[in-house]
């Protein structure tokens, strides 16, 4: 399989993305297979764990989840994010076979430095999608085109997919994507971010028991 994937979505935006290498990654759960990606049309780097046989034509158990530093890295407590990838990961761990795709699309697609000043809007009482909206953004600006490749890339086109956001399953369906179910990954909720979960339930719409 070549290492460049073109996709044209409906809309017509051109998306060029680039397989760069693979490396195993041993975790606290598992050791999973790292696949690095370039969208050459945006410049952005993005990843896929897998774990198993993910190209045998069966519905894989997967994840796709947007890069949060914070949360990821830096512990935070005010989202949920980190807590979401560690459950996703455990999750792929104890079922022996699955696939996590990492986007790199911070804050919810505005970036880092706008998901800071986010974060001061909402230090000032704005909830996560008024302080996205003051900064002149959509309340939610990821996109999951390149999504389609990368899955393609690794042979899934199936998928039992982990996630609470409505948004992201019609996303992966729309690009050709197979979704047979939707898996809730609750977790992490905790005092700090009982208004920005409240926030993603009332006001995205995601499934989310407050």
């Amino acid at each position: 399989m070549t290492n460049v994937i073109t996709l044209v979505p409906a809309e017509g935006r051109g998306l060029q993305v680039e397989y760069v290498e693979s490396s195993d990654l041993p975790t606290p759960w598992a050791t999973f297979r790292l696949h690095g990606f370039v969208d050459r049309t945006g410049g952005r780097e993005h990843l896929a764990l897998t774990l198993g046989s993910v190209a045998d034509g069966e519905p894989v158990l997967a994840r796709v989840h947007s890069e949060c530093l914070t949360g990821d890295a830096l512990f935070s407590r005010r989202c949920d994010c980190g807590a979401q990838l560690e459950a996703a990961m455990k999750r792929v761990a104890a079922e022996g076979r699955g696939v996590i795709v990492y986007l790199r699309q911070e804050g919810r697609g505005i970036g880092l430095m706008n998901k800071i000043r986010a974060y001061r809007l909402q230090d000032e009482g704005m909830d996560t999608v008024e302080a996205n909206q003051h900064l002149g953004f959509g309340d939610d600006e990821r996109r999951y085109d390149a999504v389609k490749p990368i899955f393609e890339h690794l042979g899934v086109g199936a998928v039992h997919l982990m996630t609470n956001n409505p948004r992201k399953v019609e996303a992966l369906e729309a690009l050709g994507i197979q979704v047979v179910t939707r898996q809730p990954l609750v977790a992490g909720a905790n005092p700090h971010n009982h208004r920005y979960l409240r926030a993603k339930a009332r006001r995205l719409g995601h499934w989310i028991p407050i």
